[in-house]
This record gives C-alpha cells, structure tokens and sequence, in this order.
C-alpha cells in the first residue's frame, strides 16, 4: 500500500483532533477537580466563622451581663441580628 500526501494529511489531522479533544477533556478534569476542593474548603472556612460567631455572642452576652453598655448593646444586637439572617438563608 502506497502512502500518499493526501492519506498522511487526513491522519495528521485525525490525530490532532484526537490529541486536542483529550487536552480538552483533561483540562476540563482538572478544572473541577479544582472547583470541588475550593467548595470543600469554602465548607470548613464557613464552619470556622460559625464557631467564631457564637465565642463572639458568648462573649458580648458575658459583657453585657456584666452590665456594660454602649457599644457591647450595639455590638450584641447586630451580631444577633446578622446570625439570625444567616440562620433564615
């Protein structure tokens, strides 16, 4: 069998497209391999803030139990206010 331009250029083209849909497919991989490790880490910050959020609220209630006013009231109330929001989303 006689290989002539013609066949060689059809299977350099077939093998590029073959190479470039794999590059794509890869890439597309890793991208949301990517996306879920962020929205894993996403998770955990958000935990963190929680725990840090309510050592907040325990700290202006011991404050404001201890009768300190001004900006502890503020404080408090926004605080309560903003984890009431978060809690209705």
């Amino acid at each position: 069998m006689e290989i002539t331009a013609e066949v060689f250029l059809t299977t350099v083209a077939v093998a590029s497209g073959i190479g470039a849909l794999g590059t794509v497919l890869f890439k597309s991989m890793k991208w949301f391999d990517r996306q879920n490790k962020q929205d894993q880490e996403i998770q955990s910050i958000k935990e963190e803030q929680c725990l840090v959020c309510f050592g907040l609220m325990a700290a202006l209630d011991g404050l404001k139990q201890l009768g300190a006013n001004g900006t502890v009231t503020e404080a408090h109330e926004k605080m309560q206010k903003h984890l009431n929001l978060q809690a209705h989303e």
